[in-house]
């Protein structure tokens, strides 16, 4: 018998708990009822945004959100600087040529994260920018941008931050407001432990007068009709009802954890992880890791493609490899959302059997020792 497992920086692994709310006998998205739902799940949205403005549901994958973002900000021919240091630094440029901005990228060594000098510079050299689009947690890397730091610059220029917080939301405490980030998005199938389908998006109030202003064309993904309804608690249009009570029962689970306790667990996931590869020569890419993720470069002579197929197909254990031009480079171990330490050891040891099979020579064993240490004592 073989029991799979799933430890990809999302999709996630979902609770059975959070399955089984999407079976319940479906509501009408008009209704005091599902109103109720989408209340209770913006109040915990608004919690792990670190915000008191409202958090929008979008129906769509985090890139759904992203869109959302550019689409309500910024029009054509607007300045837009992307930082591209992943996969999905790219994809920040990518939407906003699409709306026809004028994009200066910024790129970076993948790994890398910009710096709040960088930063300082670049708003300095381009204070006609409409926008500054990065990523907290860079999902193809593993690397955390310090989001804060770079905040407090733009807080006091005229050009807006925005964050994809993607795989950051239920990971890494996040203070949208304290830190002063004027639009954050996230989705629903990495930390907070849901299938995909939902993303989330807030902006500042000095945001409004640019998405009231922004001459983009925008239909379903019209922020200023997401702010119109969420006022009556709905939905512009038809309402993802399974996944909003799957939401539900996700934040629920959060909350029982304690946020505090939930941050925690994912770093001493992170650093068990890190420690583990060390243990047997491995390198990480990431200078400035994420407690979501772990990117590790691949020994020599072993190509991450038949690593990560030999752990799903023969051991039910299921990793990720590279991006763009990392694929077969590294792999990486998605330990954000329903992972605990047992779960961890698991993964740790299949990842030990795959390079040994593939011809790694190493001390065998040393990595979930190393892990069970951290994780557990002794």
């Amino acid at each position: 018998m073989k029991k799979n497992y799933m430890f990809t920086p999302g999709p996630t692994m979902v609770p059975a708990e959070v399955l089984l709310s999407e079976a319940s006998p479906l509501i009408h998205h008009r209704t005091p009822q599902f109103s109720d739902i989408l209340k209770n799940v913006g109040e915990g949205l608004k919690e792990l945004f670190g915000t008191e403005e409202d958090v929008y549901i979008v129906t769509g994958t985090g890139t759904a959100a992203m869109e959302t973002a550019i689409a309500n900000t910024c029009s054509a021919g607007d300045k837009v600087i992307c930082v591209r240091a992943g996969k999905f630094g790219e994809r920040w440029a990518e939407i906003a040529e699409a709306y026809q901005c004028n994009t200066f990228n910024v790129d970076l060594e993948w790994g890398q994260s910009l710096s709040v000098d960088r930063a300082e510079k670049l708003l300095s050299e381009h204070p006609d920018a409409k926008a500054l689009c990065i990523t907290h947690s860079e999902t193809s890397t593993g690397a955390l941008t310090n989001v804060e730091s770079i905040a407090s610059l733009t807080s006091k220029k005229d050009t807006l931050l925005i964050v994809d917080a993607i795989t950051s939301i239920g990971v890494h405490r996040v203070e949208m407001d304290k830190w002063g980030v004027d639009i954050m998005v996230s989705g629903s199938q990495k930390g907070c432990m849901v299938p995909p389908g939902l993303s989330f998006i807030a902006a500042s109030e000095r945001t409004w007068k640019h998405i009231e202003s922004s001459a983009s064309p925008r239909y379903y993904l019209d922020m200023r009709a997401m702010r119109k309804n969420w006022r009556k608690f709905q939905t512009p249009y038809t309402g993802p009802v399974s996944l909003v009570r799957a939401m539900q029962k996700a934040l629920e689970m959060m909350n029982d954890e304690g946020l505090e306790n939930l941050y925690e667990r994912h770093r001493r996931l992170a650093e068990a992880t890190r420690a583990a590869m060390e243990a047997i020569g491995l390198d990480l890419l990431a200078s400035n890791p994420v407690n979501g993720v772990t990117s590790v470069l691949a020994p020599t002579g072993i190509d991450t493609g038949k690593l990560t197929k030999k752990m799903r197909d023969e051991y039910g254990v299921t990793i990720a490899g590279g991006q763009g031009h990392l694929k077969g480079k590294i792999f990486r171990i998605g330990h954000m959302g329903y992972v605990n330490g047992e779960d961890l050891v698991v993964c740790i040891s299949a990842v030990e059997r795959a390079l040994k099979e593939l011809g790694y020579e190493f001390e065998f064993g040393a990595a979930v020792s190393t892990a069970h240490k951290m994780l557990f004592g002794g």
